[in-house]
């Protein structure tokens, strides 16, 4: 492994590390920089297609809609493997979401157990998310003692 792999593995943890955090704290316009502008994104909820989203746009869009209804998120990654093609990247990630909603004035936490299986491209000197497809695989949720 060369120095240029390894440096690229690490941008590419930032990445999606970035994905996470920006994602937590609400910066949609911000979040969205770090996909290609015709990036893909969907999601399978027990392996149902739930969702399908093409463009930064829409994204922008759905992803703002999705955040006005939490009240906090909390996000966790754990392991990243990717495997690099030069100037194009796969990568399957395992996340732990944690989102805090209201219903019926109590607050309510939904834990999510996700695999993303990404494409990323590297496009003008940095590493961008080209298509993501969410596998929610375990989703727990419980009212949260007040």
């Amino acid at each position: 492994m060369n120095l240029e792999i390894l440096k690229s593995k690490q941008e590419l943890r930032d990445l999606i590390d970035a994905y996470a955090i920006l994602g937590d704290e609400k910066k949609i316009s911000e979040q969205m920089s770090i996909f290609e502008h015709n990036a893909n994104y969907t999601v399978y909820v027990n392996g149902t297609e739930v969702a399908s989203i093409t463009g930064t746009d829409k994204l922008e869009e759905e992803f703002n809609g999705h955040a006005s209804l939490v009240k906090t998120y909390f996000t966790m990654n754990g392991q990243h493997t990717v495997q690099i093609y030069g100037d194009t990247a796969t990568g399957i990630l395992f996340s732990q979401i944690k989102m805090v909603r209201e219903n019926e004035g109590r607050d309510v936490l939904t834990d999510y157990s996700v695999r993303y299986d990404d494409e990323y491209i590297h496009s003008n000197g940095k590493w961008l998310i080209k298509k993501r497809i969410g596998h929610f695989l375990i989703i727990e949720a419980r009212t949260l003692i007040q």
